[in-house]
């Protein structure tokens, strides 16, 4: 599905920061920032670190690298700073007056993307809930700022100052209750529509997985194995967060089997508790399902990190005890030999037919295995149960007797209990 976001939006230069801390991979994460950093338009011109046993209460880094910070800032025109983690209102004030920069931390930064990306009501209703929770605390700072940039003003009557503040909480508060309402009566819209796909009795498999390992575009290549129009597709695009919405689309197989298939929102470390609170409803589809699908960048160094991550948030969002596939992608891109499986591993390129023609045996073998072989006589006023049985079970053989149709035929558990009385 060819589509673009705008590029007109001027690339700012900023510096990323982080601190070297115990048992954190800070190769990793920070890579991770610059990667987000380039999604939100920005530009990492320097990545500067520091160890540190903890962060310090005041800063977050410790004094002398304020003072550094503010040196590069004047030396070379960046005023922006983002922080590899997320700070308390605190530290953001004081690091600002400090450095002379304005600070985004890791959390502001995950939501201004998502901010960016959210396309549908609910996913921007999602995010607007995460990104109020995350303005709450840090209202007092917000309104500091205001007061700077008006001259001092507001400093000369801190009792207006509180009372715009405490106005500013109950209008957040209240905004925050709403939108819960709105996302609770799409929950139950969207509960009952997967409470009508479990009646149907069509297993459903979810693509689940770092966010750009290619969830996408293994299920845009699905699509086209299976002949599904283009306006079937999902959008993909080789960037974080292309999409946060989650995507069901029905797939049916040659043999008249049929899955449903969902592409959900993508993962990152340390992802906002704000947003994995709030794409809890979102992610319903994963929590659901009958076989997940990790999609994992096997050409990424980090990929064993971002398995890790991606286990983690699964596990803070209720999703445990599902059978799981570990899909190791591109690996087109990290010249290792594909299509491969093993256990529950599989090694793809997710543009590759031959891959995804192995992915279509794998979930088969996972989510059909409990389907029968029976031969059944219907009766020939029972023609709806023929057409049932065409429509949702697998035909092995059919001969026509005196009586009424005979067929051998690989059924799904719902099939197989409407024709009990029919087995021969």
């Amino acid at each position: 599905m060819k589509e673009t976001y705008s590029t007109e939006i001027p690339v700012i230069d900023v510096f990323i920061a982080g601190i070297e801390k115990q048992r954190e991979n800070l190769d990793y994460t920070m890579s991770e920032l610059a990667a987000l950093v380039e999604a939100n338009n920005m530009h990492a011109v320097e990545d500067i670190r520091q160890k540190l046993d903890r962060p310090t209460a005041a800063l977050y880094f410790g004094k002398g690298k304020a003072e550094e910070f503010k040196t590069e800032s004047e030396a070379q025109g960046v005023k922006i700073l983002v922080v590899n983690d997320e700070l308390s209102p605190t530290q953001i004030r004081n690091l600002e007056a400090a450095s002379g920069m304005e600070v985004m931390d890791r959390t502001g930064l995950i939501l201004a993307i998502f901010a960016s990306r959210a396309q549908s009501r609910e996913a921007k209703l999602q995010v607007q809930m995460a990104q109020l929770q995350y303005q709450l605390p840090r209202l007092r700072g917000m309104q500091a700022k205001l007061d700077q940039q008006s001259g001092g003003a507001g400093l000369a009557n801190r009792g207006a100052g509180e009372t715009k503040i405490e106005l500013d909480r109950r209008v957040i508060e209240n905004r925050i209750t709403h939108i819960k309402k709105d996302l609770a009566e799409m929950d139950k819209e969207e509960s009952t529509r997967r409470k009508q796909r479990d009646k149907s009795g069509i297993p459903t498999v979810a693509l689940v997985g770092y966010t750009n390992s290619g969830k996408s575009t293994t299920m845009n290549g699905l699509l086209r194995l299976i002949g599904q129009d283009e306006d079937k597709q999902v959008f993909e695009k080789n960037m974080l967060f292309a999409t946060l919405d989650t995507s069901v689309r029905n797939i049916q197989f040659e043999d008249k089997k049929q899955i449903l298939l969902s592409d959900t929102v993508g993962f990152v470390s340390k992802l906002p508790h704000q947003l994995v609170k709030a794409f809890r409803t979102t992610l319903a589809e994963a929590a659901q399902a009958d076989l997940l699908i990790q999609v994992i960048d096997v050409a990424d160094k980090h990929a064993e990190e971002m398995i890790q991550t991606t286990e983690e948030t699964l596990k803070a969002i209720g999703v445990e005890n599902i059978p799981m596939i570990y899909a190791y992608n591109k690996a087109d891109l990290a010249d290792i030999t594909y299509p491969t499986f093993s256990d529950d591993k599989f090694t793809y390129s997710a543009r590759d037919e031959a891959s995804l023609n192995q992915l279509v045996d794998i979930i088969k073998k996972n989510v059909f295995k409990d389907n029968e072989i029976m031969t059944v006589l219907i009766p020939f006023d029972k023609g709806q149960l023929v057409d049932l049985i065409n429509e949702k079970a697998t035909i092995l053989e059919t001969t026509y007797e005196e009586s009424g149709t005979k067929l051998k035929i690989d059924a799904p558990k719902i099939i197989a209990n409407q024709v009990q009385e029919y087995i021969v």
